[in-house]
């Protein structure tokens, strides 16, 4: 997450994930994307079409290529890249915003509505705890 690699497509479990809830940074506990932004982009990626306060845009010299670089605004964790092709999907949300959040799931803990246990995006299931140790800490 701090050195902005990428994670192979298709390995996240939360590219399933259809409950209502938040997905938060992995690294600090910083609410990122509400899942009623998540939207089915056929990449292997997670997508959503409009992100929260909390995701800061980084453009760069090549954005135009790779899409702005997104990072957690509090810990400065990569997330992925955001995209100007939103329209050519079918998530009614992603035609209106025209872009696509396509975000590595390693990045991200999803927290359901409702109190159930969080879901890494790693698809690890120990140390989720230590997560929101970070977040405490984090959010002092």
């Amino acid at each position: 997450m701090r050195l902005g690699g990428t994670e192979r497509p298709g390995f996240s479990p939360l590219l399933g994930e259809k409950r209502k809830g938040v997905f938060k940074c992995r690294g600090c506990g910083n609410d990122l994307f509400s899942s009623a932004e998540k939207f089915e982009s056929g990449t292997g990626w997670p997508s959503f079409a409009a992100a929260l306060p909390g995701v800061e845009e980084s453009p760069g010299f090549f954005s135009f290529l790779s899409g702005i670089e997104l990072r957690c605004a509090r810990c400065g964790s990569h997330l992925g890249h955001v995209f100007e092709d939103g329209k050519i999907f079918k998530s009614p949300r992603a035609q209106e915003t025209g872009r696509r959040h396509c975000i590595d799931g390693s990045a991200l803990a999803f927290y359901p509505e409702g109190g159930s246990a969080p879901v890494r995006g790693d698809g690890q299931a120990s140390s989720i705890e230590l997560d929101a140790a970070k977040a405490v800490f984090y959010n002092k």
